[in-house]
């Protein structure tokens, strides 16, 4: 090679190697979902969901709300759902031995869409309580938790308890279960007798990320799931994490109509992929990791009435 073709090969790889990084990184967006893991029928989950009334003849119909990732959005064809939650319902059809049947829907209309048989089943980033309990089954598969952000060069170390943001400018979303949290948090602090936080809010989450970065805000505190999907370009890393329902634990389920005969074999066919190593694909596909399961539960203690 000569030394002309040489320099072009270096500076065509200098190139090509952020392109590269890029294309590790990217999700898939496509409608194919090429690389969604696809589970095995489980005939004991079957088994266990013979006496559930399926809405349609060898088809699992999940509502699921499409507004944002990691847990839904529209694929690149503009009507296609793909996510962290059509991936779980993936793994559940696949199990029940049946097509997969997603349908959109808003938040505030899943929980009569399930009552009225509309959908079998709901997945949809449904946080386990004591009053959805009273009408609704529930199937684990997430833990609900809360991330705390920083700058990717921050000094700041791991925040693990109240103490470490004492003095820390703090950016949260208003009327959140989070901003509660950390008003507690503070409380506690100024109590005794460290620095209290200042608070910051933004409507907007580039102009949110840009004050992080710009080293105008020490910390965002939000849903661990958003924050880690957004961390991928690597300008900000996860310094602490803690439960969405601290101090009890927190976890979102697939949830299903109360006494239908279903949870169980949900319940059993998540345990089955969390075995085989398909649930875990599913997560690291949305930078998900810190929220895995250990075990998938049917109806767990929720969290409680206020």
């Amino acid at each position: 090679m000569t030394p002309r073709r040489n320099i072009l090969s270096v500076l065509l790889a200098a190139l090509l190697l952020p392109l590269a990084a890029a294309a590790q990184t990217a999700p898939d967006l496509s409608p194919e979902q090429a690389g969604r893991p696809r589970a095995q029928k489980n005939e004991e989950a079957v088994a266990l969901a013979r006496d559930f009334k399926f809405q349609k003849e060898g088809v699992l119909v999940v509502g699921t709300t499409t507004g944002r990732l990691p847990f839904a959005a529209y694929a690149t064809d503009t009507r296609t759902p793909v996510g962290n939650a059509p991936d779980i319902a993936q793994l559940v059809a696949d199990s029940l031995g049946r097509r997969l049947e997603l349908v959109s829907t808003t938040w505030g209309d899943w929980p009569l869409g399930l009552q009225s048989g509309k959908f079998d089943l709901v997945v949809s980033n449904v946080t386990v309580t004591e009053e959805r309990k009273e009408k609704f089954d529930f199937s684990t598969y997430r833990n609900d938790q809360i991330g705390i952000y920083v700058k990717s060069d921050s000094k700041l170390g791991a925040i693990k308890e109240p103490k470490d943001i004492a003095g820390l400018r703090t950016i949260v979303q208003a009327s959140t279960n989070q901003e509660q949290i950390i008003l507690r948090w503070n409380k506690q602090n100024v109590a005794a007798g460290l620095k209290p936080i200042e608070l910051q809010y933004y409507d907007d989450d580039v102009v949110q990320r840009l004050a992080i970065q710009s080293g105008r805000a020490d910390i965002y505190v939000g849903p661990n799931a958003i924050a880690a999907y957004e961390a991928r370009d690597g300008k900000t890393r996860l310094a602490g994490v803690f439960s969405g329902g601290w101090p009890l634990n927190a976890e979102i389920a697939v949830t299903s109509r109360k006494g239908s005969g279903i949870a169980e074999a949900v319940t059993l066919a998540l345990n089955t992929q969390i075995r085989n190593g398909n649930y875990a694909r599913t997560l690291s596909r949305w930078s998900l990791e810190s929220e895995a399961i250990q075990t998938s539960r049917t109806n767990p203690p929720g969290l409680p009435k206020n």
